[in-house]
């Protein structure tokens, strides 16, 4: 109940109408937004010397896969990986810059999403098909994707006093290769961070001899791109079904009863391969797995609505629910394939690593909720649910949360009459929601291990690292807000003021504990973490005439500040997660999710030591923080009688996010910054020791090769803490309607072309979208050579019939 309940809303049949149907149709066009700004000066090397032989070390310098070397564009012939073999010799080729190498490598993504729906209805039933189908080619070679969706929805009512709804939606999601992230030789991004800049990327497309050997730039790191996307696939073939089926009975006109069920089931299969040759797995890799999911809802509720007086309503609502969760994993992989391209786990060079793990979860409730309205202006709500947990301990496992909220709508109850004031409510609300834990946390639980997966070569049944806890109690989050909606001007001019208040505390968190109890960590309810903000949006009309023109403005902006009160006793910090030389970190008194990691090395005034004319590595700190200042959004709408324009501004203001991709560049020197000293060197901004305990400003010259490699050599990850604000030119549109088109039957002809993820008008980290940092997890603010975002233009067509 925490986390909300997932609610899947699909349109039903226009009562109104016999017949219909409807058509729409999205095409979409997609290129990176911001890709890295390169130099092109300097190409794959190291100390300005560069010779292919065989690209694993045999050359000079062909084993590295940075661009510290020779000049380019200036005459020079260097034997180079594509460059032709006469008599057993690499012959020298020009060695010249390919300043769109890693552009060139995107394609034109393309999606197609296309969907039609057929409706019928009665005076006393209603039925509506729907079905979509997209396409989408990505921008990464051989990254397709595929999605059916056919959705089913009735109503009918029989009688009156009996009313039945159903819907399904099947769901079909297809790809033979998804894109790898992170710092993996799968992910074409991170190689295209130590990319020569000499290397054509179009070359590399035809990624093997015709004897089979693979064709490549750097034999020691990378793969080819090319062969990654071609040969090491990782598949997904996901099904999932949706159905809901309710029945109402009314058994007066106060009283009736709802009666339902509901089934969320999915199957997602995936397949991930590896070729020979590979270089991570040079004799190739095999993992298939299947994880099936199924949820039942079975559900009942009695509903009251009853008016006492013209002034006074009231409805009141009794129901249950029973939840049901299952889950099944399977999966297999082998490290070693016996022959090359046959992938079958019978080929399995060495032992196949098999797991499987079954859980069962239920959730039993009870669940009231009720309104009363005086003279429909005044309106006091009221909830309370109970839930009966089976993931926790019989004496916690019930658990009651209750919510009231009060609205006032102040025009209407004291009959407010004003050009100036057309309308004014206010609100407030507190809430209180209970949360459990997953199966299988309460008691020892035994796991088995064939011995491959461990090691040990012998099969063995074992507890895993995890200290139960029996003694677990519920999370509970208790929430309060107090609001204001107020139009003025015959509602030309709206404000929407929000203030919340929330404090989530007993969390139920993995904490680890001294490895001589046996176990490495142990489940606790632990923690607290408050946020507050505001939430303000302003809407406004400022011009509207008789001809049909009208200007909308609308302006939203929010405001959270979090912190971490307390951990569990005893625990200073809890990591979220993190990456290479940085931690997200949850700490008592700091707000949620800091970025902790190597400074500089520092003097009593800030400045940095230099020994030799390079950085040190300093202390570990507090680097930043991911949670935003404020976010905000401007929309400006125009509408001519039949013709539409709008436009979206956003931005993301404050907290601090950890860029990996700048951090590889300039180790590589590919980025442009990497230029500065390549002639001339580097003396570095800070200090150094005079030899007689003084400082004095730092004068040593380095290479800039040197230098840019300090920070990454030394694990400082304050070097890549940049400002995470961005203002982003998010959405523009233009569409023209056509009511009816002459004395055909078609009408509502709507036809529009939509601009998304335009322009980046603003941002303070270079060479990437500031935005590849953020997801919906608890650890944020790091980018690891996420794919570049995309801008897409596309037209949309939509008509009725």
């Amino acid at each position: 109940a925490a986390n909300g309940v997932i609610i899947i809303k699909t349109r039903s049949a226009d009562t109104d109408k016999r017949f219909g149907v409807s058509f729409n149709s999205t095409t979409t066009f997609e290129r990176p937004l911001r890709l890295p700004d390169f130099q092109n000066v300097y190409g794959q090397g190291t100390n300005g010397q560069f010779e292919f032989y065989d690209g694993k070390g045999g050359g000079i310098n062909d084993h590295v896969d940075e661009s510290w070397g020779p000049k380019l564009d200036i005459g020079l012939m260097i034997p180079q990986w594509n460059s032709p073999v006469v008599g057993g010799v690499r012959q020298p080729t020009p060695w010249v810059s390919h300043p769109d190498n890693v552009k060139n490598f995107f394609e034109l993504g393309k999606t197609f999403s296309n969907n039609i729906a057929i409706e019928s209805a009665a005076d006393n039933y209603a039925v509506r098909f729907s079905y979509t189908n997209s396409m989408q080619t990505g921008m990464i070679p051989n990254t397709d994707q595929e999605k059916n969706s056919v959705n089913l929805n009735a109503t009918a009512s029989p009688y009156k006093f009996l009313a039945f709804t159903a819907n399904a939606t099947y769901i079909n999601t297809y790809s033979k290769n998804l894109p790898a992230y992170g710092y993996s030789g799968q992910n074409v991004m991170q190689q295209f961070m130590w990319f020569g800049r000499q290397v054509d990327v179009a070359d590399l497309k035809q990624y093997t001899y015709p004897d089979g050997s693979k064709r490549n730039w750097n034999y020691s790191y990378h793969n080819n791109p090319y062969f990654t996307l071609y040969e090491n696939l990782n598949g997904i073939d996901r099904d999932r079904l949706l159905g809901q089926a309710t029945s109402t009975i009314k058994f007066t006109d106060w009283l009736s009863l709802k009666t339902g069920i509901g089934v969320d089931y999915y199957t997602n299969y995936n397949n991930a391969r590896s070729a020979y040759g590979d270089i991570e797995s040079p004799y190739g890799f095999l993992s298939e797995s299947k994880r099936t999911f199924r949820e039942v809802n079975t559900d009942f509720m009695f509903m009251i609505n009853k008016s006492f007086t013209e002034k006074l309503a009231f409805s009141f609502n009794l129901g249950g629910n029973r939840m049901e969760q299952f889950t099944q994993s399977l999966s297999a992989y082998t490290t070693e394939l016996s022959v090359p391209d046959v992938y079958t786990f019978e080929n399995a060079r060495v032992p196949v690593v098999t797991m499987n793990y079954i859980t069962k979860k239920r959730i039993n409730s009870l669940y009231f909720n009720g309104q009363f309205i005086w003279k429909n202006a005044l309106f006091f709500d009221f909830t309370g649910r109970n839930d009966w947990s089976s993931t926790l301990p019989a004496g916690s496992n019930a658990y009651f949360y209750p919510s009231v909220n009060v609205s006032a709508v102040l025009t209407d109850l004291f009959d407010i009459q004003s050009r100036k004031l057309s309308f004014a409510k206010l609100r407030a609300g507190w809430a209180q929601v209970g949360a459990d834990t997953d199966p299988y946390q309460l008691q020892p639980v035994y796991r088995f291990d064939d011995g491959w997966n461990s090691g040990t070569k012998l099969a063995q049944i074992y507890i895993p690292n995890d200290l139960p806890n029996p003694n677990l109690k519920p999370q509970r989050t208790n929430s309060f807000e107090i609001g204001a909606d107020l139009r003025f001007f015959m509602n030309r001019l709206a404000f929407d003021l929000t203030y919340y208040s929330q404090s989530t505390y007993d969390q139920i968190i993995r904490m680890p504990i001294s490895a001589t109890t046996g176990y490495t960590s142990t489940i606790v309810n632990a923690g607290q973490i408050d946020n507050r903000g505001v939430e303000l949006s302003v809407n406004g009309i400022p011009v509207k005439t008789r001809s049909g023109f009208e200007w909308n403005v609308g302006v939203n902006f929010s405001r959270n500040v979090n912190k971490v009160r307390k951990l569990a006793e005893g625990l200073d910090q809890y990591v979220l997660g993190g990456y290479w030389s940085l931690d997200v970190l949850a700490i008592p008194g700091e707000p949620f999710g800091v970025l902790y990691g190597y400074d500089f090395m520092r003097n009593d005034e800030g400045k940095v030591i230099h020994i030799d004319g390079l950085p040190l590595q300093g202390d570990i700190k507090k680097l930043g923080n991911y949670t935003p200042d404020w976010v905000a959004g401007v929309t400006n709408s125009v509408r001519y009688k039949n013709l539409t324009f709008s436009a979206l501004v956003d931005a993301r203001w404050g907290g601090e996010i950890y860029s990996m991709t700048n951090t590889w560049g300039r180790y590589a020197g590919v980025l442009k910054e990497t230029l500065k000293g390549r002639e001339g060197g580097i003396v570095g901004v800070g200090v150094m020791p005079d030899g007689q305990g003084r400082w004095t400003e730092n004068d040593v010259v380095v290479s800039a090769e040197e230098y840019n490699k300090a920070a990454y050599n030394n694990n400082i990850a304050y070097s890549s803490i940049f400002d995470a604000s961005f203002v982003k030119l998010r959405e523009v549109q233009i569409g023209y309607t056509i009511p009816k088109l002459g004395k055909s039957s078609i009408r509502n002809i709507s036809i529009s072309l939509v601009g998304r993820n335009l322009a980046i008008l603003y941002a303070r980290v270079p060479h990437i979208d500031p935005e590849t940092a953020f997801s919906n997890s608890n650890v944020q603010g790091l980018e690891f050579g996420q794919h570049p975002t995309a801008r897409s233009i596309g037209v949309n067509l939509s008509f009725k019939f």
